[in-house]
This record gives C-alpha cells, structure tokens and sequence, in this order.
C-alpha cells in the first residue's frame, strides 16, 4: 500500500485575546466551537476540518493527556488562511462582514474561474474566502 496524505485535518492560529478571537469566529464567521478551555477553542469547519484557536504563549510547555502528550507549539505573526465558500455565497459573505465592520483588504478573480476576498481578523491573520475554481482541486 502506497502512504498518501488524505487532507489537512486542523489548522491552528494563535491569538492575544482568546474570547475577543473567539467571539469574531462564532459572530463573524458563524463557526461553532467543538471544544474549549482557558488555552484554546476548536471550531468545526464544514463538517471537514477543525480551527484551532491558541492563546499565544500557553501552548509552549508539553501537554499531558490520559492518552499521551502533545509536544510544545506556537507562532506570532499574521497567518494566511483561506476557507471554502459557494460561489453564490461570496456576496452574501461580504455583506456578512460588512455588518460586522469588517474591511475587506482585497478582491481576486482567479484564471480557473475561482473569486477571492481578504480581510482580516483581531488578531491581523489574513482570512481568504474562496469560492470553487481557484485550485484544480476545488
């Protein structure tokens, strides 16, 4: 059997302000949380994968778990991330984040027929939606 990978299952960012970032993901991009404590909240995304969120700094120690550990991990700086919309979502998104005073940054049309808008969130990581037709394989 030939080893392949089936997909990204989770994405993590690392944020100042764990509830402020909470609140934009569950308020803004309407996400709804899996799991939470004082260090992190796991969102689902789709029904496909998961949106970590870290409070910068409290994931720099090894965690133990009943079932094992979880080595030390963090990051700073803005992150890219993009997140899959329809392509008859794209313009209710943007009136979405409108109501919310959230600025999109910018706006592509893709070669394959794919759109993209940018912005971003508390922490300045930079949030693409994208609608089918940008990658070969979406």
């Amino acid at each position: 059997m030939a080893l392949r990978l089936n997909g990204v299952i989770e994405t993590a960012l690392y944020v100042d302000d764990l509830d402020r970032a909470c609140r934009f993901y569950e308020d803004v991009l309407l996400l709804s949380a899996m799991s939470r404590d004082s260090r992190f909240c796991a969102y689902d995304v789709g029904g496909r994968s998961v949106l970590s969120l870290f409070k910068r700094g409290s994931t720099l120690d090894t965690v133990k778990l009943p079932g094992g550990t979880i080595p030390p991990h963090d990051g700073n700086g803005p992150i890219h991330i993009g997140l899959s919309v329809d392509r008859d979502g794209l313009r209710e998104w943007e009136a979405h984040l409108a109501q919310h005073d959230v600025a999109i940054e910018g706006r592509t049309e893709w070669p394959r027929g794919g759109s993209s808008i940018y912005f971003r969130d508390p922490d300045r990581h930079l949030l693409e939606l994208v609608t089918p037709g940008v990658w070969p394989i979406h």
